[in-house]
């Protein structure tokens, strides 16, 4: 039985969700936001941040852009990407505690002594 502070989601919500988990799935993905993190880059320098190829920064990018995860703007003959909403490392910090509760929780089975 849902609670005031769990309400169920409706279907459309189920799906969006659905989508912006499949978007941050990928790792090129989370190393171009990483690599966002502390501040707007530019394609060129996503590529030396990330050592991914151009066609593929380019690329992954789009798909954040298309997510509304990251914002471009023109700078001169360039284009500088940058987070658009930094809920995402929140999202992202969520995901890492659980991953490492998890871990912790797994490996006191095989270890109680931890």
């Amino acid at each position: 039985m849902p609670t005031k502070s769990n309400v169920l989601l409706t279907e459309a919500q189920m799906t969006a969700v659905a989508r912006l988990f499949a978007v941050l799935a990928e790792s090129s993905r989370l190393s171009l936001l990483q690599a966002l993190h502390g501040g707007p880059l530019t394609v060129n320098q996503l590529v030396q941040a990330c050592d991914m190829k151009q066609a593929n920064v380019s690329k992954q990018l789009s798909i954040l852009h298309q997510h509304h995860l990251v914002e471009r703007e023109r700078d001169g003959t360039s284009i500088r990407y940058e987070i658009a909403d930094p809920m995402v490392f929140s999202l992202c910090k969520l995901v890492c505690t659980k991953m490492k509760k998890d871990s912790l929780s797994a490996a006191a089975v095989f270890h109680p002594e931890i």
